[in-house]
């Protein structure tokens, strides 16, 4: 089934800690390529650098064109921390210890 899929680092490449994709195919082996540095460029040189690269998101559609507009408009955002669930929780809990403060 095609799938749209959120990538989060482990730490920024530049300006970047997510990557947007999609597969038509299974997410887990996509992702596999990626952390062997054979997907993307922007993933080639994340895992060249050893930043470890998790699976943050995946949505699936009916069709790969959907899953690649989807994409699209993911990227478009350009801002894909939005829609991480690890940033989100990551900022709830800087929020919850501000409160305390």
């Amino acid at each position: 089934m095609p799938s749209t899929y959120l990538l989060h680092f482990s730490r920024k490449l530049a300006h970047a800690q997510h990557y947007a994709g999609y597969t038509p195919a299974d997410v887990q082996e996509r992702l596999r390529k990626h952390r062997a540095g054979t997907g993307s460029c922007l993933c080639r040189a994340v895992a060249g650098l050893g930043i470890r690269i998790r699976l943050a998101q995946t949505w699936t559609h009916d069709t790969n064109y959907e899953a690649r507009v989807h994409e699209r408009r993911l990227k478009d955002t350009h801002n894909l921390a939005r829609y991480c669930p690890i940033c989100q929780a990551k900022r709830a809990r800087m929020e919850a210890r501000m409160q305390e403060a």
